[in-house]
């Protein structure tokens, strides 16, 4: 158990050289190593009087903790501290659903479509007539009680017709395509950039404006067959990417194009 010192705020010096709000900055992060704020994170009025020092101070405190990405500081919200990103290798077949659980996280689903439907741009994508009957998904996928990302899926109904009975609200995509359609994603191709959401998309992730997303396309093969078309757009500041290499393998990536060549499609 960390000593109550450790966790225990101390007095500012007003007559150091080093200005208040860098003073303040380096006991808050004395103070988040040692596990003070563990449970929840002081608003700024509760700073500025256990401090003693004015809202401008504090303020300005939190910026620079916010720029190192210790907590997040949005206007009109109290600060709470940041999470550690959830990290998906590169390289590997995966599950968004299966990385966010074994982060020790909860996910759950609000299910905003799900029905057959026409679409002739994806049904190009599958290499289908563009009169084809698609499975449609397209979920908010949360941590917690936060928003992650925004997910739509797209395969051929004679595939995914029974994945209609399935309530998503707290299952993956694919162990649900696995169970009840016998089918199982091998390989594909993944086309990953960062972008500006939309103030819709922005709304719905409930990101600030100084948060971008990463927009995920894939197309998943089964057997060969293109067999999904799916656009996710995942909150920049809750997911990163990471790539082993060597000087004898190294690991492909088509900049030219900016796809990743890679088995990232589980």
């Amino acid at each position: 158990m960390a000593d109550r010192a450790a966790l225990a705020p101390r007095s500012l010096d007003r007559g150091s050289p080093l200005p208040l709000w860098a003073q303040l900055r380096a006991d808050l992060g004395r103070r988040l190593a040692a596990g003070a704020f563990d449970t929840a994170f002081p608003g700024e009025l509760a700073l500025v009087e256990e401090y003693g020092v004015s809202r401008h101070t504090v303020r300005s405190a939190l910026h620079e903790l916010r720029a190192e990405g210790l907590v997040v500081a949005e206007r009109g919200r109290r600060p709470r501290l940041a999470r550690d990103p959830i990290t998906q290798p590169l390289g590997t077949l995966y599950s968004l659903f299966a990385l966010v659980e074994a982060a020790g996280l909860r996910q759950t689903s609000v299910v905003r479509a799900i029905d057959l439907r026409a679409d002739g741009v994806v049904a190009d994508r599958l290499r289908l007539e563009v009169s084809t009957p698609l499975f449609h998904l397209e979920r908010l996928r949360l941590v917690g009680d936060e928003p992650l990302a925004l997910d739509s899926v797209w395969l051929p109904a004679d595939l995914a017709a029974p994945l209609l009975a399935a309530d998503f609200t707290h299952t993956a995509l694919y162990d649900e395509l696995a169970a009840r359609a016998g089918i199982r994603l091998d390989g594909g191709r993944e086309h990953i950039r960062a972008l500006v959401p939309s103030r819709a998309e922005q709304r719905l992730l409930a990101l600030p404006r100084s948060v971008g997303v990463l927009a995920i396309d894939r197309l998943g093969y089964a057997g060969g067959r293109p067999a999904e078309w799916r656009r996710t757009l995942i909150r920049g500041d809750r997911f990163s990417l990471t790539a082993d290499f060597s000087s004898r393998t190294g690991y492909q990536l088509h900049l030219g194009s900016q796809y990743l060549g890679l088995r990232n499609v589980g």
